[in-house]
């Protein structure tokens, strides 16, 4: 079974670039405590290492 990761948003996007802001919407995630579950690829994982001062991750 492949793993996924469970991706919270915790931090606002206000005020941040717009590359940052397309990546978070990207992901998923339009409101703060939004949570999306994504396959652990590594497109997904560049996406939240690009992010992540703003975003939690938790293997599920």
């Amino acid at each position: 079974m492949s793993k996924k990761l469970e991706i919270t948003l915790t931090r606002s996007v206000i005020g941040r670039t717009e590359a940052q802001r397309q990546t978070v919407q990207t992901l998923g995630l339009k409101k703060i405590q939004a949570t999306v579950v994504r396959e652990d690829t590594p497109a997904v994982r560049g996406l939240v290492n690009k992010v992540s001062h703003l975003v939690t991750v938790k293997e599920v």
